[in-house]
């Protein structure tokens, strides 16, 4: 019995205007929409949903603003959700009802079980030709004009105590530390065998609860690239990247979203199995990103912000000197 990974998350926003042209921008698929509401699908069928900040229906908010409201995690069966009630019926805010059950933790975020609905996919990505292993034969790694995100991949909030929530997560859930920053961050896989991190806790040196990004897992580091100068080209504004994690040896790149704080496309993390042993790391910019760019891309010269954008067929068709 295990999580299987984030099934839907759901915001509280301001300008639902808004954030329903920047999902789509982002590369959701839009399968519900009213006046106070919209819900966007990813390829596998995980959702992201959007409701105004005040609706009423809404689970109390950590942080003022337009922010994520509630987590959805998957189970693979209704036998699994019995033993998941089980384990947090006693605990604040515990819910029950219409296939989920729920209850608050530590840092005051609204969580739910579900059974999955999400799909499985037999999608083709990019392989890697490696000094000992050549994944592409007789064909050439894609280019993407935009990205099309697999799924929610994890999700990273500010806490107030990292401790008592990564206790939390692994008692209650069966969450797996997979490294950490000790007495600061913690980052938590669903299950033994899995990505890197499907969640991830950071205490501030003045502790706040809050959110600080929602990442999409895309294909490869190709579609990382393609999706991100498309964002840009859309007129949405880079907080960091492209860039690569040492920790999770991800792909990067950050965006600033209207529904609140950042959200990430990524690719290519370390996969994890219960033999793996939690490392632990001090903070600092090396350990964030190996390498990053400032700024972003853009995606109309597809090169660096406020660099010329080249001319002529070839670079070398430029004026002599």
């Amino acid at each position: 019995m295990s999580v299987l990974g984030i099934d839907e998350v759901t915001y509280g926003v301001e300008d639902l205007a808004t954030c329903t042209r920047f999902f789509s921008d982002w590369g959701l698929d839009l399968v519900e929409q009213s006046s106070d509401r919209a819900v966007f699908e990813t390829l596998n069928g995980c959702r992201v949903v959007l409701a105004h900040l005040d609706d009423p229906a809404l689970p109390a908010a950590i942080e003022a603003g337009s922010t994520v409201r509630e987590v959805v995690w998957g189970v693979s069966c209704a036998a699994d959700l019995d033993l998941y009630r089980q384990r947090i019926a006693n605990d604040p805010g515990f819910v029950e009802g219409d296939g989920r059950i729920g209850c608050t933790d530590p840092n005051g975020l609204a969580i739910r079980l579900q059974v999955s609905r999400k799909r499985p996919l037999d999608i083709e990505c990019s392989g890697h030709n490696t000094w000992q292993v050549k994944g592409r034969i007789n064909k050439p790694a894609p280019i993407y004009e935009r990205a099309t995100p697999i799924e929610v991949g994890h999700v990273v909030f500010f806490v107030t105590d990292v401790n008592a929530c990564e206790a939390f997560y692994h008692q209650r859930l069966g969450f797996e530390a997979s490294d950490r920053y000790p007495n600061r961050g913690t980052f938590l896989r669903s299950a033994e065998e899995g990505g890197h991190h499907d969640l991830f806790m950071l205490q501030l040196p003045a502790p706040r609860a809050g959110l600080n990004h929602v990442a999409f897992t895309v294909r490869d580091v190709h579609e990382v690239f393609g999706g991100g100068m498309h964002i840009s080209r859309s007129g949405w504004a880079t907080e960091i990247g492209p860039g690569r994690h040492p920790v999770s040896s991800a792909f990067f790149w950050y965006f600033k979203s209207p529904a609140g704080a950042l959200v990430e496309y990524y690719a290519d993390e370390d996969q994890l199995t219960g033999e793996w042993q939690p490392r632990s790391f001090e903070p600092g910019p090396t350990v964030f990103a190996e390498w990053a760019i400032a700024g972003g891309i853009d995606g109309h010269t597809r090169r660096q912000q406020h660099v010329e954008a080249p001319q002529g067929k070839f670079l070398t068709d430029k004026p002599k000197t």
